[in-house]
């Protein structure tokens, strides 16, 4: 993915981005499926970029339960509010598959480029994409209020369908992970789709989804 294809990098003039990049507050990694990213307790400067593959943010408690919080694909941004705050991490961020991800470090950003032309740009973009971010936490919550294992499938995957403007889509998990996202286990969830399958609700094939009932 080109940098000014980036939400965070679209108002930015080319000469402005070549600017960044002798800056010495982007770096580019790569990471393997499963890798760990950022971890729980580690205090971050770096903002992540998804250049290509896909990112989960994941929560972990003391009994090893997993709750997968949001997925991050390409364009967005991840560890925003911990590397703005200076806090330690109560989240992973892990690779959800071989991906490449663009570091913006706000340290030296903010310590040896804030005269920069650029630099407002940045500001403005990097608060436009924290409040989509803070709609996609709230979507998550939606779902995971409902007290029913097929009101917590109904909301998700209406709000899937709606996303993506089609009865027709393609969910960013398996099984487990969809599990994790809704705070379901995984079996009373399969149950619960196939029940919904036979019902005509809904059908699927792996993580592809067909919403039939037309009031969802």
């Amino acid at each position: 993915m080109n940098f000014l294809e980036l939400p965070l990098f679209q108002s930015l003039s080319d000469q402005e981005l070549e600017q960044m990049k002798t800056s010495g507050c982007l770096r580019t990694a790569s990471y393997k499926k499963n890798d760990i990213i950022f971890s729980t307790g580690s205090t971050v400067s770096e903002i992540g970029n998804v250049l290509s593959g896909s990112v989960n943010v994941e929560n972990i408690d003391f009994w090893g339960n997993k709750s997968i919080l949001g997925n991050m694909n390409e364009g967005h941004i991840f560890a925003e509010t911990y590397a703005l705050c200076r806090e330690p991490m109560m989240v992973d961020a892990v690779a959800a598959s071989n991906c490449e991800i663009l570091f913006l470090n706000l340290k030296v950003l903010q310590e040896k480029n804030c005269t920069s032309s650029w630099y407002s740009k940045i500001q403005r973009s990097l608060l436009a994409m924290c409040s989509r971010k803070n709609l996609m936490l709230s979507e998550r919550i939606f779902c995971t209020s409902s007290k029913t294992v097929r009101s917590r499938l109904l909301t998700y995957l209406s709000a899937q369908s709606r996303k993506h403007g089609n009865h027709r889509f393609q969910i960013p998990f398996d099984r487990q992970q969809m599990a994790d996202y809704l705070n379901l286990d995984r079996s009373a969830l399969s149950k619960e789709l196939s029940r919904m399958k036979k019902e005509g609700i809904l059908d699927f094939h792996k993580n592809e989804f067909v919403l039939k009932n037309e009031m969802l």
